[in-house]
């Protein structure tokens, strides 16, 4: 039995990389830094603390809410929050307090896939028109 990593993949062409091809530049990772924070890598930038997912620079007067999220975002991310314990499942029903991850409006963009209950200060109409569709539920807190 190998005692450390050097003498395990001694004689190993890749030491545990995969192909040879897999460890060449930052293709393999998604991209180096946050590259991807607003397409595949959303959800790991949405989580970590600090971070603003919003549109920068100049913003409308109309609307004094700032944090907003489409239902479709939380419906992907559903998943992941469940097992970092930030939502819980029961029954095939995900709770998810969009308040806790500081979002103020659920907005009814995308599609809703799972059956949601979300928590959150403000809804779209169209959001809790597609919540209610899978069977979910939209609480105003």
């Amino acid at each position: 039995m190998p005692v450390n990593k050097r003498s395990k993949y001694r004689g190993s062409r890749t030491c545990g990389g995969g192909t040879h091809k897999n460890r060449r530049g930052a293709g393999n990772r998604g991209g180096r830094g946050n590259s991807g924070g607003c397409k595949h890598h959303f959800v790991r930038v949405y989580l970590e603390k600090g971070y603003v997912y919003r549109k920068m620079g100049f913003r409308s007067l109309k609307s004094p809410v700032d944090e907003v999220l489409d239902v479709s975002a939380l419906d992907q991310m559903a998943g992941y929050l469940v097992k970092l314990g930030i939502a819980q499942e029961s029954d095939g029903l995900i709770v998810i307090n969009a308040t806790d991850l500081g979002i103020e409006k659920v907005l009814g963009g995308g599609k809703v896939t799972q059956k949601l209950q979300i928590t959150a200060k403000a809804f779209s109409n169209q959001a809790v028109a597609k919540i209610e569709a899978q069977g979910g539920e939209a609480i105003i807190a």
